[in-house]
């Protein structure tokens, strides 16, 4: 395990480098957003719907027990409170950083699968009858049989996107990346036997099936439009976090990947610095060796040893 450096990477420190470096990924994730909203008003397609079919699809139109905007809040701004309180236990703007943008590729990518699909399979809603005709009375193509709604366009427009649900991908993909994110922090996989962990970790995931059970108790979805949000969430959940952290089965899976990228660049930096000097040293001790056994020392003592003679003879 590389050695665990807490406190030494702050957003003050660090957090202008690291945020350069993924430059590119938070443009796609603007990128997203457009897409998202793009997606959401374009008109989804019109599936036939035909008079005996609407036998399955007559339930009440009523109001949604998870509003939309709660949604936000459970999927993002939930998670992202459990990732600010361990940045602030930690000071590794590393964890920050990744777990943000994880959370935020999670959450966007699963919005934009999830409304692609709903948009192009138009599936109706259970309450699609009372959407499409509020006042109760059925009208209908004379020859296809073809519903005709009456209804406001905005309503029936939502009542074309049942399968997947939204409510519950975009859940299940936030909560299902916070779920990720606390069994790596709290080491739930260290083989300790300790069930209290997996509690924590299920209670993320409880939240979002209790969200994705609401939607089929409101009439807004079919069970299968639940699980496949449900599944949807998760795998899109998975595949994000495992792009920026290790497993959290794995002894390094408290950190993420750029954490231990770092102290392994900041190490072969010093391993390279240090066998600078070395070198740097060798040679030196090289050129001082070369300059002692210098031949213009050894041609002078020659001639003095040739001058002393020559005086030596005249005086005898």
């Amino acid at each position: 395990m590389p050695e665990i450096q807490l406190g030494a990477h702050t957003i003050r420190s660090h957090g202008a480098q690291v945020a350069r470096f993924h430059m590119h990924d938070w443009l796609i994730l603007m990128l997203l957003v457009v897409i998202e909203i793009i997606l959401n008003i374009i008109e989804p397609f019109h599936r036939f719907v035909g008079e005996e079919m609407l036998t399955d699809l007559k339930y009440p139109l009523q109001d949604n027990t998870v509003p939309f905007w709660a949604v936000p809040l459970i999927a993002i701004i939930l998670p992202l409170i459990v990732i600010i309180v361990f940045y602030f236990i930690r000071r590794d703007v590393y964890d920050l950083h990744q777990a943000v943008l994880g959370l935020m590729f999670s959450v966007l990518v699963t919005g934009v699968i999830t409304d692609a699909i709903k948009d192009a399979v138009g599936r109706p809603r259970p309450d699609f009858f009372w959407r499409c005709f509020p006042d109760g009375k059925g009208v209908f193509h004379p020859v296809t049989r073809n519903v005709q709604c009456t209804g406001l366009k905005g309503i029936i427009k939502e009542g074309h996107k049942s399968f997947p649900s939204g409510h519950t991908s975009w859940s299940f993909a936030g909560l299902g990346f916070l779920a990720w994110y606390l069994s790596g922090k709290i080491r739930a996989f260290d083989r300790s036997g300790h069930v209290a962990k997996l509690c924590i970790i299920f209670l993320p995931l409880l939240v979002a099936a209790l969200v994705g059970v609401s939607r089929v108790d409101d009439y807004w979805h079919h069970w299968q439009d639940v699980f496949a949000g449900g599944l949807l969430g998760v795998t899109v959940a998975s595949l994000c976090y495992l792009q920026f952290f290790p497993p959290p089965y794995d002894v390094d899976g408290w950190a993420p990947h750029a954490y231990f990228n770092m102290l392994a660049d900041s190490q072969n930096a010093n391993q390279s610095s240090s066998t600078n000097v070395n070198a740097l040293t060798v040679r030196q001790l090289e050129f001082d060796s070369v300059y002692i056994r210098s031949p213009r020392n050894d041609n002078a003592q020659d001639s003095s040893s040739i001058l002393e003679n020559m005086e030596s003879g005249r005086r005898n």
